[in-house]
């Protein structure tokens, strides 16, 4: 199979969408230029300024003008370049997305892709560096993507895009550049189904985006220890697979948990307390979450890689639950 990087296969997942449906158009901040991931270059020369469009800097605007699309039909794809401006539009995506169809009675469909980047990659420093998935998986009617590899990020924007409600597509920065095998032509992956990076017995490690990444290769260190890690990587967090995950950790007995967002109240959070709630029995001992110690990303490269978690920290964490 050919190998494309992860920018490469969401903008062929976006064309194919694109070439698909003329009700699909992309708006932002100079996505005609394809600024910062360049996933959006040469769209506009292919499709039109009609269909990829530049906006004013207002996040509150784009995501706006998308959800009123959206009611009339269409099928808007939003880019927001950094994830800590969403919180320039939380009402948009929070009250207004998120809620529209519940609180019209299922007469509104408001099927909007938002896409944007996340997570800590160059001294972007506080503003520019964040995780914030959890906040959002917080928001009922709101599905949360966040794709690891370059074959789930062009079947999961091709789905995300036909899906009626609204998504948010995480991605991340640390993997625009990452090449990886993604089928030709038609590619889905369904939302809310994870999978099984890499099979194992001993000790189940949830990760995610590009903490996926790190999990595999603290496995394979691990693995010359006789440790045998299963690496479940969710997809998506809203629809969440809960079956996977406990599934999983009956067959270990052993959980840690890996995410690159804040510990305290984060998604590690949450998968504790669904293990803790209908699969505690099965636990051999206490699960370990490894994450941000609730730090601002610093500018300095040394403090940016200090609170990151990383393969060391994820093998330490195991060892602790297996111990």
């Amino acid at each position: 199979m050919r190998e494309i990087t992860y920018v490469e296969a969401i903008r062929e997942g976006l064309r194919e969408e694109m070439a698909r449906d003329e009700d699909v158009f992309i708006i932002g901040l100079d996505v005609a230029l394809g600024y910062l991931s360049g996933i959006t270059r040469g769209l506009r020369e292919e499709f039109g300024k009609h269909r990829v469009r530049d906006t004013p800097i207002s996040e509150l605007t784009i995501i706006g003008m998308a959800v009123g699309a959206a009611i009339m039909g269409m099928r808007p794809v939003p880019e927001i370049q950094f994830s800590d401006l969403l919180m320039l539009a939380m009402d948009q995506v929070v009250n207004q997305a998120a809620k529209l169809r519940f609180i019209s009675g299922g007469q509104l469909k408001i099927p909007i892709t938002i896409r944007t980047c996340g997570g800590i990659f160059g001294g972007f420093a506080a503003q520019h560096s964040q995780c914030l998935e959890s906040w959002f998986m917080n928001v009922p009617g709101l599905k949360v993507v966040l794709p690891a590899t370059p074959s789930d990020a062009k079947g999961l924007i091709k789905t995300s895009i036909r899906d009626d409600s609204p998504v948010l597509f995480l991605e991340h920065k640390q993997l625009f550049k990452m090449k990886g095998p993604v089928p030709e032509g038609e590619h889905l992956v369904p939302l809310g189904k994870a999978e099984i990076k890499r099979k194992g017995k001993d000790v189940t490690l949830f990760a995610l985006s590009h903490m996926v990444h790190k999990a595999l290769a603290a496995s394979g260190k691990l693995g010359e220890e006789g440790i045998d890690v299963e690496i479940i990587d969710p997809r998506t967090l809203n629809p969440l697979d809960k079956k996977a995950i406990l599934d999983s950790v009956k067959k270990t007995h052993h959980l840690v948990i890996v995410e690159e967002g804040c510990k305290t109240g984060g998604v590690g959070a949450e998968i504790a307390a669904i293990v803790a709630e209908e699969a505690v029995d099965y636990l051999d001992a206490p699960i370990r979450r490894v994450a941000n110690p609730d730090a601002p990303i610093a500018f300095s490269p040394p403090l940016e890689k200090h609170v990151i978690p990383d393969e060391e920290k994820i093998i330490q964490a195991v060892h602790e639950v297996m111990s």
